[in-house]
Protein backbone atom coordinates (compact mmCIF):
# COMPACT_ATOMS: atom_id res chain seq x y z
CA UNK A 1 0.00 0.00 0.00
CA UNK A 2 3.05 2.71 1.03
CA UNK A 3 4.91 1.68 -2.24
CA UNK A 4 1.78 2.42 -4.28
CA UNK A 5 1.32 5.46 -2.48
CA UNK A 6 5.33 6.27 -3.00
CA UNK A 7 5.43 5.39 -6.90
CA UNK A 8 2.42 7.93 -7.07
CA UNK A 9 3.76 10.88 -5.34
CA UNK A 10 7.29 10.53 -7.33
CA UNK A 11 5.34 10.24 -10.53
CA UNK A 12 3.32 13.52 -9.66
CA UNK A 13 6.17 15.40 -8.41
CA UNK A 14 7.78 14.53 -11.84
CA UNK A 15 4.88 15.30 -14.06
CA UNK A 16 4.73 18.61 -12.07
CA UNK A 17 8.27 19.58 -12.44
CA UNK A 18 8.91 18.19 -15.78
CA UNK A 19 6.05 18.01 -17.60
CA UNK A 20 4.04 20.95 -16.89
CA UNK A 21 4.21 24.57 -18.39
CA UNK A 22 3.41 27.27 -16.03
CA UNK A 23 2.89 30.45 -16.84
CA UNK A 24 5.03 33.51 -16.71
CA UNK A 25 4.62 36.12 -14.62
CA UNK A 26 3.39 38.55 -17.11
CA UNK A 27 1.04 35.63 -19.06
CA UNK A 28 -0.89 35.58 -15.08
CA UNK A 29 -0.99 39.12 -14.35
CA UNK A 30 -2.57 39.32 -17.86
CA UNK A 31 -5.11 36.61 -16.84
CA UNK A 32 -5.51 37.96 -13.10
CA UNK A 33 -6.43 41.39 -15.35
CA UNK A 34 -8.81 39.73 -17.68
CA UNK A 35 -11.09 38.01 -14.79
CA UNK A 36 -10.84 40.92 -12.01
CA UNK A 37 -12.17 42.92 -15.46
CA UNK A 38 -14.98 40.32 -16.50
CA UNK A 39 -15.93 40.10 -12.35
CA UNK A 40 -16.55 43.78 -12.23
CA UNK A 41 -18.46 43.49 -15.78
CA UNK A 42 -20.64 40.33 -14.14
CA UNK A 43 -21.20 42.51 -10.73
CA UNK A 44 -22.25 45.72 -12.36
CA UNK A 45 -24.68 43.72 -14.99
CA UNK A 46 -26.66 42.35 -11.75
CA UNK A 47 -26.33 45.09 -9.66
CA UNK A 48 -28.47 47.29 -12.73
CA UNK A 49 -31.02 44.28 -13.37
CA UNK A 50 -31.08 44.47 -9.99
CA UNK A 51 -32.05 48.38 -9.38
CA UNK A 52 -34.46 47.19 -12.59
CA UNK A 53 -36.32 44.65 -11.26
CA UNK A 54 -36.16 46.64 -8.09
CA UNK A 55 -37.98 49.90 -8.84
CA UNK A 56 -40.27 47.70 -11.03
CA UNK A 57 -41.60 46.48 -8.22
CA UNK A 58 -41.57 49.47 -6.55
CA UNK A 59 -44.24 51.29 -9.46
CA UNK A 60 -46.15 47.74 -9.77
CA UNK A 61 -46.48 47.44 -5.51
CA UNK A 62 -45.88 50.56 -4.16
CA UNK A 63 -43.11 52.15 -1.86
CA UNK A 64 -43.16 48.98 0.76
CA UNK A 65 -41.91 50.73 3.94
Amino acid sequence: MFKAFKQYCIASYNELMHKTTWPTRTELMGSAVVVLTASLCIALVVFVMDFIFQSGMELIYGVLG
